[in-house]
């Protein structure tokens, strides 16, 4: 009798977690597995605005899927998604179809732009380990060049940060601790520099307290970090950006803008045909698809609404992971006949850091800031790691630096 072949699309928290999770729970002779991904490692997305500000080095956020995933029982496939074809139970990749008898889909998010001019072409996203490097680089090239050009220019100095959620402020944080040693290593008065936060609402970190709000701004103000709230992006060009607000229309000279305010699901999900909403699959109480018993959804691609405000739970690292925890159990349950179990979140808290040794924090109902928090987001990752790839892949990547 053939195995059924399970496949799993993206090697992102939901999908390398469950993948995990699947070679523990199922005897080799039970079941195919398959994971696909572009890339031959999995990445720590939560990590990459400390790979773009250049405070931690990329190879850090990298986790080999290999040192995770046992190829004996787990194959490997390093490949571009194309398109799914449920009806048919065929993946489409770059080189190659796979059938599926149950998929898995975990391909992540893909920056949404809105249409405002300019974006596409002279923005940088903080979207994967490749723009990040991307952007690190950008910054020592313009602080290189500053002193090497007759006419200076200060919008080599500006840099500007489009949105003022999670990715944004946690990249003007760790920006904040590194500008000091880019400008001592270019000899550059640190005075001229000048980080802008541009958001459209009146505060940064929509959802958190206020008070803890307060705190955030004020810890990056008093590092340089400039806030322009209530002002929406009009424009990027090549060498500005234009903003309004109140109404009026303002510019500021800018060769680098970082678009931190808007993503999507991986298009390849609506486009395949499944059943959307904003471009996410609002997934059943056990995490299938409404149209398709054998296809489950997981992290970016997924929405799942919270009964108690009527609104989507956010796509955070948190989820996906326990997710997939379910996504793995009902996986299992599907092959052995058995019966599946509603996804039920268990939301422990939020913690947005503000460089190395700072951050805030709601956990458990508490509020938390400053160094604290930030030991408690180390933690968080660390426990991750644990969770993932054991003792090992903790030693090997954690971050242990909790005190400096």
């Amino acid at each position: 009798m053939k195995k059924p072949h399970i496949v799993i699309l993206g090697a992102g928290y939901g999908g390398m977690m469950t993948a995990a999770k699947l070679q523990k729970k199922l005897h080799i002779n039970e079941a195919e597995i398959t994971i696909v991904n572009k890339n031959d490692y999995h990445y720590q997305t939560t990590w990459l605005h400390e790979n773009a500000a250049g405070t931690l080095h990329h190879d850090r956020t990298k986790i080999r899927i290999k040192d995770v995933i046992n190829s004996s029982k787990v194959n490997i496939v390093l490949d571009e998604v194309l398109c799914i074809k449920p009806e048919e139970k065929v993946v489409k990749l770059a080189n190659a179809e796979l059938n599926y008898d149950v998929l898995v889909i975990g391909l992540g998010f893909e920056a949404a732009t809105f249409g405002i001019p300019g974006l596409d072409d002279h923005a940088f996203t903080i979207a994967n380990i490749n723009n990040a490097r991307l952007i690190r680089e950008h910054l020592d090239y313009n602080f290189a060049c500053y002193h090497n050009e007759i006419d200076k220019k200060a919008a080599r100095l500006n840099i500007v940060i489009g949105g003022g959620g999670f990715t944004g402020i946690e990249f003007a944080g760790e920006l904040a601790n590194r500008i000091p040693h880019l400008c001592e290593e270019y000899d550059i008065e640190k005075t001229q520099v000048r980080i802008l936060v541009v958001e459209g609402a009146r505060t940064v970190l929509p959802g958190f307290d206020e008070r803890l709000v307060e705190y955030a701004m004020n810890s990056l103000e008093s590092r340089g970090v400039e806030f322009i709230n209530n002002a929406i992006l009009k424009e990027c060009k090549k060498d500005s950006i234009v903003y309004e607000k109140y109404g009026k229309h303002h510019e500021i000279p800018t060769m680098t803008t970082i678009w931190a305010a808007g993503v999507r699901a991986n298009s390849v999900v609506e486009e395949s045909g499944f059943e959307t909403n904003r471009g996410k699959v609002e997934v059943r109480c056990d995490m299938r698809t409404p149209d398709y018993d054998d296809v489950f959804v997981i992290g970016d691609c997924s929405m799942i609404i919270n009964k108690e405000t009527g609104r989507p739970f956010p796509p955070t690292a948190q989820i996906a992971i326990q997710q997939a925890e379910t996504v793995a159990c009902n996986v299992k349950e599907k092959i052995r006949g058995g019966e599946l179990k509603p996804f039920i979140p268990n939301l422990q808290g939020t913690i947005a850091s503000l460089g190395n040794d700072d951050a805030i924090a709601e956990v458990f109902g508490h509020k938390v800031f400053g160094w604290k928090a930030a030991v408690m987001k180390k933690m968080s990752d660390n426990r991750y790691l644990l969770k993932l790839g054991g003792l090992g892949l903790l030693l090997k990547k954690g971050k242990f630096n909790f005190f400096y």
